[in-house]
């Protein structure tokens, strides 16, 4: 062949030859694809096969004839019962079918729905044989792994379903539908038909009450979000419960004592409270600057309350305030953990419209019945801007604790309890504490990592010049930033004659 021409071999063995730039195979010129004998073989087979198609298409089951010959004559006059969730509750609605169809102890077979996306359609219409010709149609049975516990724990949820159930006498048929906001289904969705009269309003309810009592957000601990099930859609992340005790939150005893007689205290004593006509809702304040351990002492609060389901919000889910408490609400006993709640403290009057979200709490707060065992534990760095919005709604919040910087007992047990492994010198401890008035516990925190690293190849043992070191370098100019991200104090002095004690 020429220099510039190419040649292409078909695995049918057809070879198409040309020059380049010159026509494309296939097309007119010397190029162009011949027809062969094999060629009438393969077109009569295609048209075989639509003929076939063609006549056979009326025969090919669709999901109306499907639910039709299960429920049998007047199907379509059955009126069908609809119950919904929240996308979030995808999860606990397929745990809580799963547990009603088993209950029923009747045969179910199950439906695969393909082509639901951004269509509208319900039992109603499958049972009318309402069709477009691309619409939903029987195929394989389509689930995704949502999230159901900790630890990446997760459960197959159908996203569109019909399950069959045959209990003898009765014909049951419950359409199951996750939530796509996309196509405008913003929530999970069961409808159901049945053959007996009230059978259908009773697998709803069955359904709803399975779903309650399967909720695998039950006793967990569970944090807020957006924009995981679609634009727009709240998410319920489980977060691992921390294991930690009394010896890891350095509080002044009267303090400590103060925050858990207010939560778990109440929680101990929740039959007798009730028994005596005390209401069991209640709201604590945790108040004071960054850094004196206000989340850690909600971590010890949640890790004292095993079997508590406990909602945290924070950040950019504040704003979702009435689903954590809807949430609280289902799934006592419960903790509501606000953070940083002085960021959605802005006065109503400044903002008109704007920032309700303040009094949205309180009114959420003050609506719980009064056996509600729901406790809020708010925390803030600015009280000023919280008490206004409380006084003006006395009873919300019944009792605001302060935690203040650590004093130099609380240094010096932070210290002991940071050192972990270290092997630490005598004195060192006495020096740190004595130079470090007003810091927090991230500062000493931070101070024995460091001194950890001035050590280097003589760990586990830290000595003395090795903590004053450490304290220099972070007590440096140069760290002002770095001290005050720590919370470092402003009483903080430079080395002492001991610090030079090796």
């Amino acid at each position: 062949m020429h220099d510039n021409g190419y040649v292409v071999a078909t695995s049918s063995g057809a070879v198409y030859g040309g020059s380049m730039g010159g026509p494309a195979p296939g097309g007119a010129g010397d190029g162009a694809l011949r027809p062969e004998l094999a060629d009438v073989g393969r077109l009569l087979r295609r048209g075989v096969r639509g003929v076939v198609g063609a006549a056979r298409a009326g025969e090919a089951p669709t999901l109306t004839s499907i639910v039709r010959e299960h429920l049998g004559d007047g199907s379509g006059e059955l009126p069908v019962v609809e119950e919904t969730w929240a996308p979030y509750e995808h999860v606990n609605v397929q745990a809580g079918l799963d547990d009603w169809l088993a209950s029923t102890g009747g045969a179910v077979h199950v439906v695969g729905v393909v082509g639901f996306r951004h269509q509208r359609f319900g039992l109603g219409e499958i049972l009318t044989d309402q069709r477009e010709p691309w619409g939903p149609r029987p195929g394989n049975v389509a689930r995704v792994n949502l999230p159901a516990g900790p630890d990446g724990e997760v459960r197959a949820c159908v996203q569109c379903a019909i399950y069959l159930v045959d209990e003898g006498t009765d014909r049951t048929a419950l359409l199951v539908r996750a939530a796509d906001p996309e196509s405008g289904q913003t929530r999970v969705s069961l409808q159901v038909v049945s053959t007996r009269d009230g059978r259908a309003a009773e697998a709803a309810a069955g359904v709803r009450a399975a779903t309650s009592a399967a909720n695998v957000f039950r006793g967990k601990v569970l944090s807020f979000g957006h924009d995981v099930f679609g634009y727009g859609q709240t998410l319920l992340a489980f977060q691992r419960r921390p294991d930690l005790d009394a010896d890891h939150l350095v509080l002044p005893p009267e303090t400590l004592e103060a925050v858990e007689r207010q939560v778990v205290g109440v929680a101990a004593h929740k039959e007798r409270l009730l028994a005596a006509g005390q209401h069991l809702k209640r709201g604590l304040l945790l108040y004071g600057p960054p850094g004196v351990g206000k989340t850690h002492t909600v971590r010890y609060l949640t890790a004292r309350l095993t079997g508590t389901t406990v909602i945290q919000l924070t950040g950019d889910a504040l704003g979702l305030i009435g689903e954590a408490c809807s949430v609280a609400r289902a799934l006592q006993p419960s903790m509501v953990v606000v953070e940083d709640v002085d960021l959605i403290a802005e006065d109503r009057g400044m903002h008109p419209g704007q920032h309700p979200l303040l009094f949205q709490l309180l009114n959420e707060m003050d609506g719980l019945a009064e056996d509600a065992d729901v406790v809020f534990v708010l925390t803030t760095n600015r009280a000023d801007l919280l008490e206004p919005a409380l006084a003006a709604r006395p009873g919300r919040v019944d009792q605001a604790v302060e935690l203040r910087l650590p004093d130099a007992d609380a240094r010096r047990a932070l210290f002991a309890l940071y050192r972990g492994g270290l092997d630490v010198e005598d004195g060192a401890a006495d020096d740190a504490v004595a130079r470090t008035d007003g810091v927090t516990a991230s500062f000493l925190k931070e101070l024995l990592r460091r001194a950890a690293l001035v050590a280097g190849d003589r760990l586990p043992r830290v000595s003395r010049s090795d903590v004053a070191h450490a304290l220099d370098e972070l007590l440096d100019t140069r760290n002002a930033m770095t001290r005050t991200l720590l919370g470092g104090g402003t009483e903080v002095t430079l080395r002492s004659p001991a610090d030079d004690v090796d």
